[in-house]
């Protein structure tokens, strides 16, 4: 029978109020199933119903995201979560958890927002108590009064109560010292989180509430990492999400990172709306893709990212309603206290994106390429021979698997290696791209193969480009021809033929203008 048709029988329950041992009990309600059996619900005076023992899930079975741990990404075939990094205060942690069992009592973990408090909560959890514990999440609000004698009944015993936002179970109908003192004479553990500022707060302040807190010294978890947590080598390679996070995480800490990503990525899609900040989505889209093609942390001027929203026009249409600086304030304002989806590059007037956008990009198959022209942008702007190298490695892995098809991205590869100083692997892929139609790349392959001194093979490129109307190409043809006739003229008007002579003189103004890259 399901929770729904059993609440519906408490239309037709009997209420039993009472008190034993000198203790308060909520109501109880009983409702017979359709099954013939009894559950017995214990009811507030609010008339909370709470669920019985056997509806908790157990330790084993139950949900950490559902009970407020933090999803990551989530891509097909990634796990819920990625392995756990054991942190500084594991140790401690879980020998709280342990006499928390024994004794009864209260256990909190105390940290700044996102600094991972819920999971190492959970994992301290599921790490020290039997898989068959029950677990009692209560939504914020919740009536907590009826519990004690909830758990004196059927299935009471080996239970945990899980209060990840403490402040929001505190107060007259939530946990009291009153209500806590007897979780410890049953022997209750409570596991609790609370954000530090919001511990101070209610722990040092004058309400009553600070009663509870009082109880147990808190667990502190540092925002900042310490270098014994570093995660294992051996998990990066067992998940890619750590992986991304030891590679893309910036200042930022894993937790942080693992946490805020998936928020960015979905504030920025749905940023893309007509009504919402679609020339915020758009900057940070151009953003994503020069990350994506090497200008990392050192990241891009605002004059670059300016640019190179030109190369998206279907997103520039719609990004009209909105103006360049209003967006870019957008992508730069600080999400939960952590990061912006800009964030401040090196230098003056420098921008780059957070890292986990990259990230997210490169690991989805669904993601559009980033534009060629954005490529050819960024090889202005990578100045040095580090960020060469690092646009030269990303082009190739993004690059080669089109280009045998793609003869726009061939000519893209061949500029990228000419622009390193690499020549022969430039001339390939100009070649390639010559070879499938390209009448640009025909003219700087024959350029680059008369400077090798392959004149017989640099012509026909030279004539395709030429034919084609490509004005540099028929200047350097005619030079090239020129200076190959010059060659014959010489032989023949030093063999004795007149009218060779008579041609050479014009020739050689003509030749003595050739390109220095043609060689004899």
């Amino acid at each position: 029978m399901g929770m729904d048709a059993e609440r519906e029988a408490l239309n037709h329950a009997e209420t039993d109020n009472s008190v034993s041992g000198g203790a308060f009990h909520a109501p109880v309600v009983q409702a017979r199933t359709f099954s013939g059996g009894v559950h017995s619900y214990y009811v507030s005076p609010s008339h909370t119903v709470l669920p019985p023992v056997s509806e908790w899930p157990q330790l084993d079975t139950a949900d950490p995201i559902a009970l407020g741990v933090r999803r990551t990404r989530r891509l097909p075939g990634e796990s819920p979560l990625p392995p756990y990094v054991e942190r500084d205060c594991d140790g401690e942690l879980g020998g709280r958890v342990l006499k928390a069992a024994r004794e009864g009592g209260l256990v909190v973990v105390t940290g700044a927002p996102l600094s991972g408090k819920t999971r190492t909560a959970w994992a301290a959890l599921f790490t020290n108590l039997p898989g068959r514990t029950r677990v009692f999440a209560p939504s914020p609000g919740t009536d907590l009064r009826g519990l004690p004698g909830l758990l004196r009944g059927p299935g009471g015993a080996g239970c945990v109560l899980w209060l990840d936002g403490l402040e929001g179970h505190l107060g007259e109908h939530g946990l009291t010292p009153a209500l806590l003192a007897e979780f410890v004479r049953l022997r209750m553990p409570v596991l609790a989180t609370m954000e530090d500022e919001v511990y101070d707060a209610r722990r040092f302040g004058a309400s009553g509430r600070a009663g509870v807190l009082s109880a147990a010294e808190p667990v502190e978890l540092p925002r900042v990492w310490s270098e014994s947590e570093a995660v294992p080598a051996e998990v990066t390679v067992e998940d890619r999400r750590l992986l991304d996070a030891v590679l893309w995480r910036g200042e930022h800490s894993v937790s942080e990172y693992l946490a805020v990503g998936p928020e960015l990525v979905e504030e920025w899609r749905r940023a893309r709306r007509p009504n919402a900040h679609p020339r915020g989505h758009l900057l940070v889209r151009a953003a994503i893709d020069l990350g994506r093609c090497g200008l990392r942390s050192a990241g891009f001027s605002q004059d670059l990212l300016r640019h190179a929203q030109m190369f998206y026009p279907q997103e520039l249409v719609t990004a009209q309603s909105e103006s360049f600086e209003d967006g870019l304030a957008w992508a730069v304002q600080i999400r939960h206290g952590v990061t912006g989806l800009l964030v401040p590059g090196e230098g003056p007037d420098a921008w780059a994106v957070f890292g986990s956008l990259i990230a997210d990009a490169n690991d989805r198959v669904d993601s559009s390429p980033v534009p060629l022209g954005v490529w050819t942008l960024v090889l202005s702007a990578a100045t040095d021979k580090g960020a060469l190298r690092s646009v030269r490695w990303n082009a190739h892995r993004s690059l080669v698997p089109v280009a045998k098809r793609d003869p726009e991205a061939a000519a893209v590869l061949g500029a990228i290696n000419a622009t390193f100083g690499d020549l022969e692997t430039a001339t390939y892929w100009y070649r390639k791209a010559a070879d499938a139609g390209h009448t640009e790349a025909a003219a700087t392959v024959g350029e680059l193969l008369a400077s090798f001194g392959t004149v017989t093979r640099a012509i026909p490129y030279l004539e395709q480009a030429a034919e084609a109307g490509v004005v540099r190409a028929q200047y350097y043809l005619g030079v090239l021809l020129a200076d190959r006739a010059h060659t014959w003229l010489s032989r023949a008007a030093e063999a004795g033929h007149p009218l060779a002579a008579r041609a050479l003189p014009p020739l050689r103004k003509v030749t003595d203008t050739r390109p220095d890259t043609v060689k004899e």
